[in-house]
């Protein structure tokens, strides 16, 4: 007799026997059902078996002893994949949708009934607080399993990491910097720690998709194979991805394997969202009401009204209330919270703000996901990207934005953090808008982030779709980087052994033994290589220095940053020097510096009461693709309703509507601002966008981007806008050789390394990875019906 599971649109609805599962057929015509193109009833002899009861015995337990009322779609379908087939496996769902759970049931049941000779599994994480919080959930899932599980990374114990390489087993949880170390400077010890390595699983796989150092991690998976001989399996998980066929293409890099990818049908969600505006004024004149669509100012205030009025609104909204605050910089964040703190202050409220972002010291961050994690306190945390990610801080009672989202992938991981826990998502954003009284440019009044913010909402909650993540073809400061750390591995190599371990990893399958050839020549002349007296390759004298730092096994580009201490207790980091006297924002916090150890790069300061700022040189940058620009117009364009418009955003809405219609901007190519200024709006994404820059500048004709997500290119020319048109028309039906467009000397994609790159590489960088000249000919055609007005 088998005990028998009944699961019907993912509830636990029984629990029988085989003939218990015959005679409930009749009842709910099918077991389980969803729309996800998998067979999860499974046969075991004569007999249906489903998927709970082919689980480890202590995953049963663990699911009935934590009341689960439920297994969710994509948890069924991951152990479909994982017990019945040697795919990868890739899981795309909503946030707090078991993915983890998913990836793991079946992992950790295959190494309960056979177990690994060594590390079994490999979870890998981009972030060390996600390792930490994953840790504890698997601890408890595995105290009844003999299975272990090890967290590996700069702040993880030293006694546990030296146990398990002596005694390899269970789970790994580990950074790509922290494997790369280890496959780098501990050969030896991978070869006993992975040789029987089953499965890798990687987490957030959206944010690893989108630089170099996703590339860094699949290139170090596969010299991990090459140098084990062994292939695990790759799980991928993500709750933001756009095309799910590239995701597919990028997990299975290296592996020679299929890759699964079911799709869960979640149902119907519930979202609450209202976006609500606010305005400052530029001088202190009145401001006539026009439409109802714009605030009116006392003469007496003018200035920064909106601000005021935005702070004690966001105080109301969040009272009592469990929350986080998303803005686009760690600036205006920090700005924000403070404010928040002296109204509370004034209130008498209490003190409950918090600010969570890269800057802030991990011991702080901690502590606020601890607080916010607790049901007693609802704490109001400030954030930038750190929140995003899955870590996990409960249940929420709503999330805030301050203006546009980066793009919808942003919007959906940030909606995504509240709605936890059975609750209905609730969203709330807020602009406040500076309004320049009797403004000559035609275009100035139009709200461009305002205009995104809808068309980005619609665009995930009606069109179901997010940005695809493009593949990076060319990344020579990675190929750099891999170069030298795979000779810092294995010591001296022939140029062809070098060129055969390198080149043969998937992130560089575009790059020619030619380019290769001139990266390495040009290492040589700088000396971070040297040929040996055998003409073979070693590191050379200025290498050594690179190697061997700390920074070396990162691929991203930081900042210097400057410690900030209270006495012992360290607060966070700045990218800037503040002399003694001088009074900065840092963790929702006012500071003020007291003493400066230039030697260790270490701020000392004391806390002061009062609101202070706080700069960074270098914050988020936003992409804008085709399919959001188009949507963007067609905002513009139509009469929709948008229901979650307040009544002030309503009016300005229809304002902005007014004026994008009637300046031209929605049905000519090229609009006149003023004598020899025009307006290009091609309605493309910023790579298309560019690439016409270029291409305006071959012909002598120069044009500016107004600001880094503008739509729309900015013109001097000394002729009709029709004559502009036609050049673009000739342009777009020409053969361009991107090669041949007048870019900058140094042109490039930034990067960690580029110093080491030679410029004729960093130019072929920009132009393969970057211009998209197919792109632009094909949008605006279809923009265009194939005519340039």
């Amino acid at each position: 007799m088998v005990r028998i599971l009944l699961i019907k649109n993912g509830r636990i609805v029984q629990d029988g026997s085989h003939d218990d599962l015959v005679a409930a057929e009749g009842e709910y015509k099918t077991v389980y059902e969803t729309v996800v193109p998998i067979e999860y009833i499974l046969w075991h002899g004569d007999c249906k078996m489903d998927v709970f009861n082919r689980l480890a015995p202590f995953i049963q337990d663990f699911i009935y002893e934590n009341k689960w009322e439920e297994l969710h779609g994509n948890q069924v379908a991951a152990c479909q994949v994982i017990f019945d087939s040697d795919d990868n496996l890739l899981l795309s769902s909503g946030t707090a949708s078991g993915k983890t759970e998913a990836a793991f049931l079946p992992v950790l049941t295959h190494l309960y009934e056979k177990p690994s000779r060594s590390v079994g599994a490999m979870y890998i994480s981009p972030l060390k607080a996600l390792i930490n919080d994953q840790f504890k959930r698997l601890e408890q899932m595995l105290l009844d399993s003999n299975i272990p599980v090890t967290k590996w990374h700069g702040d993880a114990s030293v006694d546990k990491k030296d146990r398990l390489i002596k005694h390899p087993e269970g789970i790994l949880q580990i950074t790509p910097e922290s494997l790369e170390s280890l496959i780098t400077n501990k050969r030896g010890a991978c070869l006993n720690m992975f040789c029987d390595l089953r499965f890798v699983i990687i987490d957030e796989v959206h944010s690893f998709m989108r630089d170099e150092r996703g590339l860094q991690l699949l290139c170090v998976l596969e010299r991990l194979r090459a140098l084990t001989g062994v292939n695990p399996r790759r799980i991928g998980l993500s709750a933001t991805l756009g095309d799910m066929s590239l995701a597919q293409d990028w997990l299975n890099t290296g592996t020679g394997r299929k890759c699964a990818a079911p799709v869960a049908d979640e149902g119907k969600k519930r979202v609450r969202l209202h976006i609500e505006r606010f305005v400052n004024v530029s001088d202190k004149r009145d401001l006539v009401e026009r439409n109802g669509s714009m605030n009116i100012v006392d003469k007496d205030t003018g200035g920064d009204m909106g601000d005021r009025e935005h702070y004690e609104y966001l105080f109301r909204q969040t009272l009592d209330k469990k929350t986080i605050i998303f803005a686009n910089s760690r600036e205006e964040i920090e700005f924000i919270m403070a404010n928040l703190r002296e109204i509370a202050l004034k209130h008498k409220a209490p003190d409950v703000y918090r600010v969570h972002h890269g800057n802030v010291s991990a011991l702080l961050r901690e502590t606020t996901e601890d607080e916010m994690k607790s049901a007693d306190e609802k704490i109001v945390t400030g954030a930038t990207v750190t929140l995003e990610l899955g870590i996990d801080i409960g249940s929420l009672d709503q999330a805030v934005q301050i203006g546009a989202p980066l793009n919808v992938s942003s919007f959906a991981q940030r909606l995504g953090r509240c709605g936890r826990r059975g609750q209905v998502p609730q969203l709330l954003f807020t602009f406040v808008e500076s309004i320049k009284i009797n403004s000559s440019d035609i275009l100035g009044p139009i709200n461009w982030e305002f205009i995104r913010t809808i068309a980005i909402i619609e665009l995930y909650l009606r069109d179901h779709w997010m940005e695809p993540i493009p593949p990076r073809h060319h990344p020579y400061n990675l190929l750099y980087h891999q170069t030298m750390s795979i000779l810092k591995s294995n010591g001296e190599m022939s140029p062809a052994g070098l060129a055969q371990a390198v080149l043969s990893l998937g992130a560089f399958r575009k790059i020619s033994q030619e380019d290769y050839k001139k990266l390495l020549l040009y290492l040589i002349h700088i000396e971070q290589l040297e040929r040996s007296e055998h003409d073979g390759l070693l590191i050379g004298r200025a290498g050594e220095k690179e190697v061997n730092s700390h920074k070396f096994l990162t691929v991203f580009l930081a900042p210097e940053y400057l410690l900030v201490k209270e006495e012992n207790r360290t607060i966070g980091t700045v990218d800037k020097t503040y002399p003694v006297g001088t009074r900065f924002a840092l963790a929702g916090m006012s500071w003020e510096t007291v003493d400066i150890n230039v030697k260790s790069k270490v701020l000392f300061v004391k806390r002061v009461p009062g609101i202070s700022v706080v700069d960074w040189d270098r914050d988020f940058e936003a992409e804008l693709h085709t399919v959001l620009v188009r949507k963007v117009r067609s905002v513009l364009e139509r009469d929709d309703p948008y229901p979650y418009l307040s009544d002030r955003c309503q009016e300005r809405l229809l304002e902005i509507q007014y004026i994008a219609r009637n300046s031209g901007i929605l049905e000519n190519l090229v609009t006149e601002l003023s004598k020899q200024k025009f307006a290009i709006f091609p309605w493309v994404g910023t790579r298309q966008l560019v690439t016409l820059h270029y291409a305006l500048l071959q012909r002598k004709i120069k044009s500016k981007i107004p600001w880094s997500t503008c739509l729309y290119l900015e013109v001097v020319f000394d002729g009709s806008k029709e004559e502009l048109a036609g050049i673009i028309s000739d342009i777009l039906h020409s053969d361009l050789d991107l090669y041949s467009l007048p870019l900058p000397d140094k042109i490039q994609i930034n990067g960690k390394y580029n110093e080491f790159i030679p410029l004729e590489l960093l130019r072929k960088q920009f132009i393969e990875d970057y211009l998209d000249f197919d792109g632009l000919k094909r949008d605006m055609i279809q923009n265009f019906d194939g005519k340039c007005k």
